[in-house]
């Protein structure tokens, strides 16, 4: 059952999902890399749309922001409607200097501050991450197409205005490459479900430098990750 995502049988969701945060952004990938892309969801305006790219079925699902709004949406596709992998593509701030603003990074871990895994019940700190045959499908898809990225953790955090301006400064110190608001919550419903989950995001800010994409760009202007993302979808198809 599910409370948050209608299904039209005339456009199931394929067993590839990518989840943008913004349903504006879903729309914008169905209306301009999908053939034949139809909604199947629009519940709190939060659309879902299934089409072909390249002749394999792929759906793009709004995920909305935050762990909670990621967490309800996630678990109702790999429930509800067997959902088989899951590519988060969003966006991010990064804490390296090394790292530009339109850059694609890949989150093998995700760092958290959230509380999330406690409905897991797990007694100690876990540490959700990728799935490795996602993370080879895009690697590939990456070389063949020209495309790079940066791959490394990353950390979700629950608050988006930091009362501390310096709070980012300990996990750059330990390496983290950035922060969003969304993949530690796909990872570890991923993981208890057994399912496959990737998250690529484009870097919108720089913490280092200030550097910050307008917000047109973070709506419409990421087409390399929408590319990479929709090319590692095709080869979950491959066998």
């Amino acid at each position: 059952m599910s409370l948050h995502i209608a299904i039209d049988d005339k456009a199931p969701v394929a067993k590839t999902v990518l989840m943008p945060g913004d349903p504006l952004r879903a729309q914008y990938i169905a209306e301009n890399f999908l053939e034949d892309a139809r909604m199947y969801s629009s519940i709190r305006n939060m659309y879902g749309f299934t089409g072909t790219y390249k002749g394999v079925p792929v759906s793009i699902q709004g995920s909305g922001m935050g762990m909670p709004s990621m967490g309800i949406y996630s678990w109702e596709l790999m429930t509800a409607f067997d959902v088989q992998n899951i590519i988060r593509i969003g966006t991010a701030g990064t804490f390296s200097e090394n790292i530009d603003l339109g850059d694609i990074v890949i989150g093998l871990a995700a760092s958290t501050d959230s509380n999330y895994q406690h409905t897991f019940e797990l007694n100690g700190t876990y540490s959700p991450s990728c799935s490795y045959d996602l993370l080879t499908k895009a690697q590939a898809a990456g070389r063949e197409n020209d495309i790079d990225f940066t791959a490394g953790n990353i950390v979700s955090c629950d608050v988006f205005y930091e009362i501390n301006e310096d709070w980012w400064k300990k996990w750059a110190h330990m390496g983290v490459l950035g922060v969003e608001m969304e993949t530690a919550a796909l990872y570890m419903n991923a993981a208890y479900l057994g399912r496959n989950a990737l998250s690529m995001v484009t870097i919108s800010d720089n913490f280092v430098t200030g550097g910050r994409s307008s917000v047109e760009d973070r709506e419409h202007g990421f087409t390399k990750m929408m590319e990479l993302a929709l090319e590692t979808a095709v080869k979950t198809y491959e066998e």
